[in-house]
């Protein structure tokens, strides 16, 4: 399906929803593209807003400041929102600017489960805009690359996929990352990563194995996760808030491995060894690599589709379906969860 699409000389006038740190990163790799420009920016305080605005002015453009997330949603310049909150608030804020008309990019994880996935995508698909969660790992050149050369037989048949991904937050007494009332999660914040990797490479998982240690306000910490698949493969994943881990990943095959070095979801090279020999692929990103996502957006936009190809939805969906999978063997629940539509 295709929503009625940008002409393609205009800039793309951007709405930003939140202004926390996220938010400035993606905005600092957005102002890499010439073809884009901040419209508006949303946050519940003016002052967090306008602050924000002056901090990213481009060209002598300033953009318009508002006190609330509503305003900026419907302001007529605003052509896409990109929504950068915490997880437990990307329901409320994706269907307030669907409603309001307005495509969507949404910081990932898209939602706190798939029940609240599927609602998003209902609305889109009613209203026929455009809706993306912000996975900008799908959309960096290396990886898509990667992708290519892992099932373009380079390694043989794939049989085994690891990941890590882990770091030490900071943790203020009112840190998101610690609280469960906002989606804390290390496998919603970080785990993505890996099962995003596993779901390029091999597909869907025939069988689920997971352990964390969950803290006593109910947020997983460190978590292990075993896939399985119907070829005979199997993908071991890794995320943790408590560990300096080594944040790499490799992809196996019967002829073949290919390294990916730290930090590998947004990598800038990776190594195929094959027959006893090296070779290096290597590229100059752009940025710190959230500008490809946005460009994915724009590209969408302006050729009228509803979805990307680079993120589908029904890969989106599915990966919720798989995190909701994990989160139960773990034991780790949010009040979402309960309040499921009938």
């Amino acid at each position: 399906m295709r929503e009625s699409s940008l002409t393609i000389s205009t800039l793309v006038g951007w709405g930003i929803l939140g202004t926390g740190a996220i938010a400035r990163s993606f905005v600092r790799d957005l102002m890499l593209l010439s073809d884009a420009r901040i419209a508006a920016v949303g946050s519940r305080s003016l002052d967090s807003a306008q602050a924000f605005a002056n901090a990213y002015r481009r060209d002598g453009h300033t953009a318009r400041a508002y006190g609330s997330y509503e305003e900026m949603a419907t302001d007529p310049a605003v052509d896409i929102v990109y929504v950068a909150t915490p997880h437990a608030m990307h329901l409320e804020n994706v269907q307030m600017c669907l409603i309001a008309g307005k495509p969507v990019l949404c910081e990932k994880a898209l939602a706190l489960n798939a029940a609240q996935t599927q609602q998003m995508m209902s609305l889109a698909a009613a209203k026929g805009l455009f809706l993306m969660e912000a996975m900008w790992m799908r959309c960096n050149p290396v990886i898509r690359q990667l992708r290519e050369v892992a099932l373009g037989g380079a390694i043989g048949d794939v049989g085994q996929v690891t990941a890590d991904l882990g770091f030490i937050p900071a943790q203020p007494p009112k840190s998101r990352l610690l609280d469960p009332g906002l989606g804390a999660s290390a496998l919603l914040d970080i785990g993505v990563y890996p099962v995003n990797l596993a779901q390029l490479i091999l597909g869907e998982p025939a069988g689920i194995a997971a352990w964390a240690h969950v803290s006593d306000r109910g947020v997983d910490l460190n978590t292990g996760i075993t896939l399985g698949y119907a070829s005979g493969a199997v993908a071991a994943l890794t995320c943790s808030m408590t560990s300096r881990t080594s944040n790499v990943a490799t992809v196996c095959g019967n002829r073949g491995r290919i390294d990916i070095p730290a930090r590998f979801h947004h990598p800038n090279r990776f190594t195929l060894h094959h027959n006893g020999s090296s070779r290096t692929y290597e590229t100059q990103l752009r940025g710190t690599g959230l500008c490809y996502e946005a460009e994915e957006a724009q590209r969408c936009l302006r050729e009228g589709l509803m979805e990307s190809p680079l993120v589908p939805l029904a890969d989106t969906l599915r990966i919720m379906s798989l995190l909701d999978s994990i989160r139960a063997e773990i034991g780790v629940a949010y009040q979402a969860d309960r309040d499921v539509p009938t």
